[in-house]
Formats: C-alpha cells, structure tokens, sequence
C-alpha cells in the first residue's frame, strides 16, 4: 500500500508523513529532499536558477519514480497537484490523504519560515489565501481522504489518516475479524 499526503506548504505533510510510515511500517519519502538531493541544492535555489516550470518538470518525474513504490508513505511538495498527468498517477497508484489546513493556520505556523519560496513575498497570507483557492480544488480532486488538520496533535492526525485507511479497507489489520 502507497499512502501519499498532499496539502499546502506547511500543512504537515511531512512531520505527519514520518510518523504515518513508522506506524504502518513503512518507507518514508519526502518528494522535496528527493529533489533537492538530486540537485545539490534547494528548492528555493531552483525555484531562483531555473523557475518554477523547471522545478516542476523535475518534481513530476520524482513523484512518478516514488509512486511507483509498492509500498511506502509519500510526502509532496505543496505544488506537486498542479499538473493533470500528477494529480491522476497520484490518484491511481496511491491512497492519497489531503492534509487540509486554513491559511490563516498555516500563516500562524510558517509566518518566521524564510525557507519556502512561495511564501516569500510582501503578504504571505494573502499568498497563501491565493493559494488555497486555486489548489483547494486540485487537492479534492487527486485526494481519496481529506483530512482536517485543525489544532490536533501529529500523532491524532496519523490515528485519524489510520482510521480512515482502515475503514476504507486498505490498511494493514483492516481485514482483520474479531473471532470469538
């Protein structure tokens, strides 16, 4: 089973990624370090030297490489739903789980974090409203889950992305029958 989280930048999909792959026992990969060893450099930089088309151009190949995994947790950069031919090999190779955070949560979360480029600008939560309306959608749509992420801790967000992997019946112990 692949599980893969997408969601804004700073949604937790990482940090909630890690600790969702240590209790499905699972490989853990986070698509942005991929990238950023691949390039020696960071994603900030590549948005900076290359563009953004050229960042996405590589972020599909990584997440088609990684969705290929059998079995694994994928943490996604924030953009990575913004291509079509993405959005359905995510969709279609994975159980996809929508971390959804507000902007106004994410900005209390991020607001001292200078290591995102999208949210370098003169009104980062303006940024991230824009963001949220145009990305919502895409989210929804590759997503089999949504999940809100709210104020609960990351280990009620694993429980809960468990849960709902459980009852969907793609989770390890989800075929599991009390015998009496």
């Amino acid at each position: 089973m692949t599980v893969v989280l997408v969601g804004l930048p700073g949604s937790g999909k990482s940090t909630v990624g890690r600790q969702l792959a240590r209790r499905l026992q699972l490989p853990f990969f986070d698509s942005d370090h991929v990238i950023e060893q691949r390039l020696g450099y960071s994603i900030r930089e590549a948005f900076e030297r290359d563009g953004e088309a050229s960042f996405r151009d590589l972020e599909e190949a990584v997440l088609d490489e990684l969705s290929q995994n059998a079995s694994a947790v994928i943490s996604t950069g924030g953009g990575a739903v913004l291509r079509p031919g993405t959005r359905q090999r995510l969709h279609d190779r994975g159980q996809v789980v929508y971390l959804n955070s507000m902007p106004e949560e994410i900005f209390r979360r991020l607001r001292h974090d200078v290591s995102r480029p999208l949210l370098q600008v003169a009104d980062p939560l303006s940024r991230l409203r824009d963001l949220y309306a145009v990305r919502d959608p895409l989210y929804r749509e590759t997503a089999h889950f949504v999940i809100e992420t709210g104020r609960p801790s990351v280990s009620t967000l694993v429980n809960m992305i468990v849960m709902q992997l459980e009852l969907a019946g793609v989770a390890p112990g989800a075929a599991r029958v009390a015998t009496p």
